[in-house]
């Protein structure tokens, strides 16, 4: 069988990386993953990927405002200081694909997601690409105030980005939504709020929750998954939340779930999307280093990262046909 989402070699060619650190706890439940920017760094990220050849920059922290620590207000907490660091984001990854180069957005909490796929959708809309997002995580991130038991706005990216939800954050791109569903694939899924199934149902988002991973195996969840993307003209965005992982490998994280994704099927993921040879632009977020061993969960991201931008055991070629 040809795995039709395998890219020669030859043909994979990426662009310079800049790495974007937006320390804000703001749309979290918990003190800590503001630090996951410099944990990241601590666990040397940039010289990492540089040591697979590519051209490497930081631009340091963005600012925005403190962290406050505030209860909900119409069914969402710290909605304007959430809005003010997407927005921060925001304008950091368009300026960097403004400059032709590969945005990494490292949270800080999920909720920045917003502005980051914000951004690569408008992007995309200008540069008439087409937009396909991978969001890895243990939560769907569905929830709109109405529906939310704590109101945090991590909680709420995916349905701000479908078009629901509080106007400041929906309408952060230049059209709502900014992300149409089916553009969306949401893969490791395993705790999800009762209202939120009802939405991902009629939205019609693609999921692959840890019982389809466990049924069909990573390869073909993934096969699945990237099917299509070979296009030139396909832009694909990964949004990598740390509980994606199972938390026996990745404790350092604000809202761990039981059951997730292990080290070598996190790797096969992260392998295969390299070997479409699309990845444009990325996020790491919900890295908690007060809630970590010894810087664990940075160091377990980096080594993923690593094969997410073409770091194999062996040099990689073409598959063959299989019988």
């Amino acid at each position: 069988m040809t795995d039709v989402n395998r890219v020669p070699d030859a043909e994979i060619t990426l662009p310079g990386l800049t790495l974007i650190g937006a320390p804000s706890d703001a749309g979290a439940a918990s003190l800590g993953a503001a630090m996951g920017p410099d944990a990241l760094r601590v666990a040397q990220i940039g010289p990492a990927l540089q040591r697979l050849g590519l051209d490497v920059r930081d631009l340091g922290n963005l600012a925005g405002p403190p962290n406050p620590r505030g209860v909900a207000v119409d069914g969402v907490r710290h909605l304007d200081e959430c809005v003010a660091w997407n927005r921060a984001v925001q304008d950091a990854v368009a300026g960097v694909l403004a400059e032709g180069r590969l945005p990494v957005m490292m949270g800080g909490d999920h909720q920045l997601a917003a502005g980051s796929i914000s951004a690569v959708a408008q992007h995309c809309r200008v540069h008439g690409r087409r937009l396909r997002v991978l969001w890895l995580d243990a939560h769907a991130d569905c929830n709109t105030p109405a529906m939310s038991t704590t109101g945090n706005v991590h909680g709420m990216p995916v349905a701000a980005l479908c078009g629901l939800g509080p106007p400041a954050l929906s309408g952060l791109s230049d059209r709502t939504p900014a992300l149409p569903p089916g553009n969306l694939c949401q893969i490791g899924l395993r705790s999800v709020d009762a209202e939120e199934k009802h939405v991902i149902r009629d939205l019609g988002i693609e999921v692959y929750d840890m019982r389809a991973i466990d049924e069909l195996g990573m390869r073909e969840v993934m096969r699945r998954a990237l099917h299509g993307i070979a296009s030139p003209q396909v832009h694909l965005h990964v949004s990598f939340d740390a509980d994606f992982l199972d938390p026996s490998i990745a404790p350092g994280t604000g809202t761990p779930v039981r059951g997730g994704v292990n080290y070598r099927e996190a790797q096969l993921c992260m392998e295969m999307i390299a070997d479409t040879g699309r990845l444009a632009s990325l996020d790491l977020v919900e890295i908690n280093p007060a809630l970590d061993v010894r810087n664990q969960t940075a160091e377990v991201v980096v080594e993923l990262v690593q094969s997410l931008f073409g770091q194999s055991t062996l040099v990689r070629t073409p598959l063959r046909a299989r019988r």
